[in-house]
């Protein structure tokens, strides 16, 4: 037996990946890395008895070559005398559909392909060819995209399938170069296809591959990828202690309150909560659960999460966000001053005479010019197509765009009030600036105090 292959094989056995004797559902997409799995494997499988599975996910990205991949693949298989499995999705559709990337639409199909045929055939491990070339890449991937330490510790030789966690997938080769890849295909004569768009700067990976990493590599750090994998490795090793202390913490009758962990912890306590009820996480959404205590935060359109005093994270479905039916809310401003009840929001207004009367400024408080406005006021809720020029604006804009700019949750804009004069006009939409239409200047001889409050 070739002297790598003997020492991958005892890898795999010291970290556990594969039992003596299982069966093993190996991913293959016809390149060189998968290829070299794939021998590898059925090399080893006549001292360690493994039943292999061949699975290959046709992409149909590359027209032609994508069915050169397949049939490839099927006919190594054949001469392997390893059952094949291959299945097909449109990852083109599927990332039209869903706003993904090319590459983000492509791993999604192809994982749900490989946990329905391991579901199928009763198979509960998954290999796949990532090697110690890939993981350097994701490094640097993740590090430009701000990655917390999970992210940067990088690929783990096992891990729960994205698709299904009963599932586990296995890398058998995450320790080895490239370069040890490439001389076992060539001293075995193991034919692969190469993926025109893997030399492609189009995409970030292949600029780092590409690009960075040589130049980092000359310039800077002649082993980086040594340098790199040890830095990952650090990373997972303390991921793994910080999971282990926030679940002692957890677990603890006598626990310290959440306010006197270390920031770490928080972090770490508040991001496995949130996964465990499969929300998104990202920096953002921990500091600002850290930092508010008691207060929902949105999170997408579907639902919002707060944290209590002890630390505990719930989550809730948001309301549908939607425009109401709410009957307007009409007066005069036949008087010099009055107030209005409308929709849980109290409006007083006042009208001042004298251009120099002193006013006094508070919060929630705008002056407009009376006279441009007139005496008739609509009170109303926002509605579809309303459109508002913000003071210093040359025109009008939708609503719609300004509350998007200013980061507004939907199901808050709906209960936004707006007043309009008698044209239907809007001079105010609570929250915002002053209209540019009813604005003061040097003519205006009366002014409209304008005050609000939430009750």
């Amino acid at each position: 037996m070739n002297k790598w292959v003997h020492e991958v094989g005892q890898s795999i056995q010291r970290r556990n990946l594969l039992c003596r004797g299982q069966s093993v559902l190996v991913a293959v997409s016809g390149g060189l890395d998968s290829m070299v799995l794939l021998h590898l494997l059925g090399a080893l499988s006549e001292t360690y008895s493994w039943k292999i599975v061949v699975a290959h996910f046709n992409h149909q990205l590359r027209g032609r070559s994508s069915g050169a991949d397949e049939r490839l693949v099927q006919k190594t298989s054949r001469k392997l005398k390893l059952r094949f499995v291959t299945g097909h999705g449109d990852v083109k559709k599927l990332a039209r559909a869903n706003r993904l990337s090319i590459e983000m639409a492509a791993r999604k199909l192809r994982h749900e392909f490989l946990a329905r045929v391991a579901k199928k055939l009763g198979i509960k491990t998954i290999a796949l060819a990532h090697h110690a070339d890939d993981q350097v890449e994701l490094f640097f991937v993740r590090l430009f995209r701000g990655a917390g330490i999970d992210g940067l510790a990088g690929m783990k030789w096992k891990s729960p399938s994205p698709v299904d966690s009963t599932l586990e997938l296995v890398r058998p080769l995450l320790n080895q170069p490239k370069k040890l890849l490439c001389e076992y295909a060539k001293s075995e004569k193991i034919h692969f296809r190469e993926d025109i768009s893997n030399a492609s700067i189009d995409f970030q990976r292949n600029r780092i591959r590409h690009e960075l990493i040589p130049f980092l590599k000359k310039h800077y750090q002649p082993a980086l990828e040594r340098t790199t994998l040890r830095v990952m490795e650090i990373l997972g090793a303390e991921s793994s202690r910080a999971k282990s202390a926030t679940l002692d913490w957890w677990s603890s009758k006598s626990k310290p309150s959440f306010s006197n962990l270390s920031i770490a912890l928080q972090r770490r306590s508040l991001r496995l909560q949130l996964l465990a009820q499969n929300v998104s996480t990202n920096f953002k959404l921990i500091e600002s659960l850290r930092a508010k205590e008691g207060q929902f935060i949105e999170v997408g359109a579907e639902f919002s999460v707060a944290r209590d005093s002890e630390g505990q994270v719930q989550v809730r479905k948001s309301k549908t966000a939607g425009f109401k039916s709410v009957p307007p809310g009409k007066f005069h401003l036949s008087k010099l001053r009055g107030e209005i009840l409308y929709q849980g929001t109290k409006v007083q207004w006042a009208i001042l005479r004298k251009r120099g009367d002193q006013v006094l400024r508070t919060s929630n408080c705008l002056f407009f010019d009376a006279d441009k406005i007139g005496p008739k006021i609509t009170l109303r809720l926002w509605q579809a197509g309303d459109k508002f020029q913000p003071i210093g604006m040359a025109a009008p804009v939708k609503l719609q765009n300004l509350f998007t700019n200013l980061k507004i949750p939907k199901t808050e804009r709906h209960e936004r009030i707006v007043a309009t004069q008698a044209r239907g006009e809007i001079f105010w939409v609570e929250g915002l600036r002053i209209s540019e239409g009813f604005k003061l200047d040097n003519k205006s001889s009366r002014r409209l105090k304008w005050q609000w409050q939430r009750l």
